[in-house]
């Protein structure tokens, strides 16, 4: 049988959370297997940037950083699941991505 692998990032963990709920609750109800969700590495991306623009004073800098969080879910690749699953609302923030696996 198939599986399916979802994949899912955000950088709001609230809402990348409330995606994850939507999509277990779908696979229970439907009752196939399911493992996850598996939350993976945080990536961190930290930009330095100066805080004076023209390099007078003291040289003091400003550490902005932006966090991915990620979570990987998989389940058995039953039609009637994977028909509710795109039928989700998913916010602008979270970006989920699909692959069928055999």
């Amino acid at each position: 049988m198939q599986k399916a692998r979802i994949r899912l990032a955000s950088v709001d963990p609230k809402k990348l959370e409330e995606v994850c709920k939507q999509i277990v609750g779908i696979a229970e109800r439907v009752g196939v297997k399911i493992s996850g969700p598996v939350p993976l590495p945080t990536r961190r991306i930290v930009i330095p940037t100066k805080k004076a623009p023209d390099g007078e004073g003291t040289i003091t800098w400003d550490r902005w950083e932006l966090r991915i969080h990620k979570r990987l879910i998989d389940m058995q690749a039953d039609e009637r699941a994977l028909r509710q699953i795109m039928r989700v609302q998913v916010p602008e923030e979270v970006s989920i991505a699909i692959e069928l696996k055999t």
